[in-house]
């Protein structure tokens, strides 16, 4: 069988022409057949070879396919082709054993989401669907992704993208970290964004000209609001986060270009999951290797090195180090502290 993106719109396209007895539908007239659904489905033309579809035939004859009952019908010195059983299609067809098998594997991937808000259907077509394809509730996880059911604020997932989907303004009660109470605003919603297990919402307020992030598990209620909507006419997500680690972008901050230190040991590591997408690497001594970031610092490139230990040092700019320095020296202060100070008297 090919596994190409391109498959199931070759199977549709040939088992039309099969189904056509008013027209006979020689090897070039399928890969024409295909050649056009391709080209209308995704708008280019790859020009499919003869192989190709004597390869799709072959796997719909097969009991992996649709066990299809295809004449081969000599006319002279060609072959065309077409269905013995007019009222054959495969749509009509039960799932084969590869659909089957890639259907199962796609819920089990999509069991991961169940009891995320957005995800409520996962749960009633998983369940319908393991009625059908008969897979155990018991069958053992092969996959699990890298998420915090129990993290506060993912209830507000669901009414926030539905305000950025409908252009809804809305009402939001929020308490930063740094607040006593919470304080009620009016807010226009833009972007949602997950980072590090933990989820932002992107927008403005009436209050400020510049984009703000609120961490949702920092908000406390969300109301719908008659003011209207102010759309998003200035900033282009998809290149919003480029120049930064994480989520937060000052206002006032500039590119630097940023010289790390690397261990060779913690090296492979570092090439194989960049820091940032601008990583580049530059000298390699015996001990340690230079390499290079082009971004915006803040909080979270700074934590990123840190998670790092000893195996990062940052060599420029100043202004990196010299907070780098400060906040390594309030670890260490940390750890200095006698531990009998630190214990509480019952």
């Amino acid at each position: 069988m090919a596994t190409n993106k391109h498959a199931i719109i070759r199977y549709k396209a040939l088992d039309k022409c099969f189904r056509n007895h008013g027209r006979k539908y020689f090897i070039d007239d399928l890969i024409d057949a295909c050649n056009d659904a391709i080209y209308e489905f995704t708008g280019t033309d790859i020009g499919i070879k003869r192989r190709q579809i004597f390869e799709d035939i072959k796997f719909m004859e097969s009991p992996q396919g649709w066990d299809i009952p295809l004449e081969h019908c000599r006319d002279g010195h060609k072959i065309f082709y077409q269905y013995s059983d007019r009222s054959f299609s495969i749509n009509n067809q039960p799932l084969n054993e590869t659909e089957e098998n890639q259907l199962k594997e796609a819920l089990m991937t999509l069991s991961n989401f169940k009891g995320m808000p957005q995800f409520e259907w996962v749960e009633e077509i998983t369940a319908r669907l393991n009625s059908v394809l008969g897979i155990s509730r018991t069958t053992e996880k092969i996959i699990e992704f890298d998420q915090n059911n129990y993290l506060k604020g993912l209830e507000h997932i669901t009414p926030l993208y539905n305000s950025i989907l409908y252009k809804k303004a809305i009402h939001i009660e929020y308490k930063s970290f740094k607040q006593d109470t919470p304080h009620l605003m009016p807010f226009h919603p833009y972007f949602l964004k997950q980072y590090n297990n933990r989820w932002y919402v992107f927008g403005k307020n009436d209050d400020s000209q510049f984009v703000l992030n609120l961490a949702l598990d920092r908000i406390i209620s969300i109301a719908d609001s008659s003011i209207l909507y102010q759309p998003n006419n200035t900033i282009d997500f998809n290149e919003y986060f480029e120049d930064i680690v994480g989520v937060s972008l000052s206002t006032e901050a500039t590119l630097l270009h940023i010289i790390l230190n690397v261990r060779n040991e913690l090296l492979p590591y570092i090439k194989t999951k960049p820091l940032h997408g601008s990583q580049k690497l530059k000298d390699r001594g015996t001990t340690h290797t230079t390499i290079t970031l082009d971004l915006i610092p803040n909080y979270e490139l700074e934590s990123v090195i840190l998670s790092h230990g000893e195996g990062i040092e940052v060599l420029a700019p100043d202004s990196l180090r010299d907070k780098m320095r400060m906040r390594i020296e309030l670890i260490n202060n940390n750890y200095n502290k006698s531990a009998d100070t630190l214990q509480t008297k019952p």
